[in-house]
């Protein structure tokens, strides 16, 4: 199965270049070339994406703050002309940050870490079922039963997850970003390392959120999608 990929970039040039570079990679489908991040909203919106390739400088809405709004994140692959953007790409958890002229060698090579990003993943979590208000998690050789409600929040600890519940936490073997997609909407990512369940909020501040007394960081890549989120 391919990877289905977005391009989004208000230079036709740049476009036509990297659909061109994404043609020679075998397991990469282009579902649309944008020239706008509102453009591809509504793709987002229709399709399951797994790849974007989006420039950071864009008239009207940047490509950071596109992705930095997305209530579902794809992986990412930012593309600017402009160095000084780097570090704030890969506060987003971008795969990789392609500076142009983008040559196809520099291409590859980022495709190919998107994929040794994946395939690990797609061994180790795909015994995870989700249904509507519950979701079955692989731990200790079985599939353990968490109703949605009982999960207070979701913490990041590197190639693992520990997902807090009123009773006792379960650490499983997952990466937080996938995790948080198989989550519902009562659910939202306040840091890097921490998805919270928003019916579960005690208190909250412009730097963290609490549930009872325990105090969860608010990173700086998510601070506008929270507000926007809390002021509902």
């Amino acid at each position: 199965m391919a990877y289905k990929c977005i391009i989004i970039d208000d230079e036709e040039l740049a476009r036509r270049l990297l659909s061109n570079h994404l043609e020679q990679i075998k397991g990469f489908e282009l579902v649309a070339s944008c020239s706008s991040a509102i453009e591809a909203s509504q793709l987002l919106q229709e399709h399951e994406i797994d790849l974007l390739f989006l420039d950071i400088e864009m008239p009207v809405l940047t490509g950071v703050d596109f992705f930095r709004n997305l209530r579902r994140k794809p992986q990412v692959i930012f593309t600017t002309a402009y160095r000084d953007y780097a570090v704030e790409g890969f506060e987003l958890d971008a795969v990789d940050y392609l500076l142009k002229p983008i040559t196809f060698a520099r291409f590859f090579k980022a495709l190919e870490k998107f994929r040794s990003l994946q395939e690990p993943r797609k061994k180790e979590e795909a015994p995870t079922a989700k249904t509507d208000d519950f979701i079955f998690v692989r731990k200790d050789r079985k599939q353990v039963k968490l109703l949605f409600d009982d999960i207070q929040y979701v913490e990041g600890l590197k190639d693992y997850i520990k997902i807090h519940t009123l009773i006792q936490a379960h650490i499983v073997k997952h990466s937080i970003s996938s995790f948080y997609n198989l989550l519902d909407d009562r659910f939202i990512r306040t840091h890097r390392s921490y998805i919270v369940n928003t019916h579960k909020l005690t208190a909250f501040t412009k730097r963290d959120v609490e549930i009872g007394s325990v105090e969860i960081p608010i990173g700086n890549a998510y601070k506008e999608e929270v507000a926007t989120f809390l002021r509902g």
